[in-house]
């Protein structure tokens, strides 16, 4: 190929990387902003560029000059609206566009640690215990950390247990799980706003979803009206999780092998749902 034909066939390589990366950039901005609060201030300022626009194109010198002054400080009004989308934005970008050769891999925390807070999940479920446990990922969780009390401890089924007894004084809050630890419990997180979440979800669910919409951390909510089990990543809530899909979507998420697990914990796993069935039972047959 010769310099001639090779230049025009550069230039419309970069046309089409410029036009898939500029759709990609709307596409996910679009995905961030449906069904948050942020798609009104969007419309808003729309109008209010349609509307300069007008005033230019019509000549209209004072409305024109009052609407050139509120533009100069759009730059920091966008900032200040959109501070947790842009935040949301960054965070999805990167993780997405992270290496895999630099991704950081979790199979050293031991699959064992998730059998014991699957089984956790599934006993205070059993017993309608709220209860709502986060996972720190790449995103750091150190605010949350330090405004709720740090325990610092292994990961263990009694352990957690026995922080969602409600006669506890550290039931009410989140537990936060911090590089194959438990590193606080008691912890208050901040609660979405997005408008289309359903109503029956209370402040536990709110919490979960909103650490998720903030951060690349993902939770695991117990109800204790309903005893269902819930799995949120990224701002989106998955609810009535049975004990398999949760394991596997925890290990997903986490980054680890979904081979099997330590034989001992699935043994315990399985004798705790037999038990809750055989209580079930039990219970309908007294009613």
């Amino acid at each position: 190929m010769q310099v001639s034909e090779y230049l025009p066939a550069v230039n419309s390589l970069k046309i089409a990387l410029d036009m898939i990366f500029v759709f990609i950039i709307v596409y996910v901005v679009m995905k961030l902003l449906r069904g948050t609060r942020a798609v009104p201030t969007v419309v808003g300022i729309v109008l209010l560029a349609l509307l300069y626009w007008f005033a230019v194109a019509q000549d209209l010198v004072t409305l024109e000059f009052v609407l050139a002054s509120a533009i100069f400080y759009l730059p920091i009004l966008i900032i200040v609206l959109f501070q947790s989308e842009i935040r949301q934005a960054f965070i999805f970008f990167g993780n997405r566009l992270r290496l895999p050769l630099i991704r950081k891999q979790n199979d050293n925390m031991g699959k064992t640690i998730y059998d014991e807070i699957v089984l956790a999940a599934t006993t205070l479920a059993s017993s309608k215990t709220g209860a709502l446990i986060v996972f720190e990922r790449a995103v750091g969780l150190r605010n949350f950390i330090d405004a709720g009390v740090q325990i610092d401890s292994k990961i263990s089924y009694d352990l957690l247990v026995t922080i969602f007894n409600p006669a506890t004084p550290l039931h009410d809050g989140a537990v936060i799980i911090q590089q194959e630890r438990i590193a606080a419990a008691s912890c208050f997180l901040p609660l979405t706003k997005n408008p289309s979440i359903s109503r029956e979800l209370g402040t536990r669910h709110r919490a979960a979803i909103g650490v998720t919409e903030g951060t690349d951390a993902i939770s695991v909510v117990v109800s204790e009206e309903t005893g269902l089990i819930s799995f949120v990543e990224d701002g989106e809530i998955r609810r009535n999780i049975e004990t398999k899909h949760l394991r596997r979507l925890l290990l997903k998420s986490m980054n680890v092998s979904l081979t099997s697990s330590n034989q001992k914990a699935k043994k315990k796993l399985k004798e705790t749902a037999a038990n809750t069935i055989n209580e079930t039972e039990t219970e309908v047959t007294v009613g």
